[in-house]
């Protein structure tokens, strides 16, 4: 739920920001000048890509928590037990060999969105987000799929 709330508050300061830069677009068209004109026209679209943007990121975390809860009730998702540094990040080794688990889990079975779903839990777990996120989109992909 505290997650929800920082989403939708995070949206809102987004929303009055875009609202502004907008509003000052619209002022930098209305001047004229074509350097006005210029940055005017850039300042209206900034907030449209950003909302795009914003819109995307949102559909996707929907999407992923949609497919986790799915798994979650098959009880297809792995334990979280892994090895812990004093900071609290998971130990390399201990990510790593996860990591080659759910690796080799997704070649034997490169269709099943919920061996994807645990590569994507497995790079996070060793650190690489943005593989994390591939992946994870690529299982949401083969879950929409079927």
């Amino acid at each position: 739920m505290r997650t929800k709330v920082v989403i939708v508050v995070s949206c809102l300061a987004l929303a009055f920001y875009f609202v502004l830069l907008g509003r000052l677009g619209v002022g930098l068209i209305g001047t004229g000048n074509w350097a006005g004109v210029l940055l005017g026209v850039a300042l209206v679209l900034l907030p449209l890509v950003g909302a795009w943007a914003v819109w995307r990121e949102i559909q996707f975390g929907r999407a992923t928590a949609r497919l986790g809860g799915e798994l979650a009730a098959a009880g297809q998702l792995p334990v979280d037990d892994l090895e812990r540094t004093a900071s609290g990040r998971v130990d390399r080794a201990a990510g790593t060999a996860l990591f080659e688990r759910y690796r080799a889990e997704v070649e034997a079975a490169p269709a099943d969105a919920g061996a994807w779903f645990r590569l994507a839990l497995a790079y996070d777990a060793a650190g690489d987000r943005r593989r994390g996120r591939a992946a994870a989109r690529h299982a949401v992909k083969l879950h929409a799929a079927r």
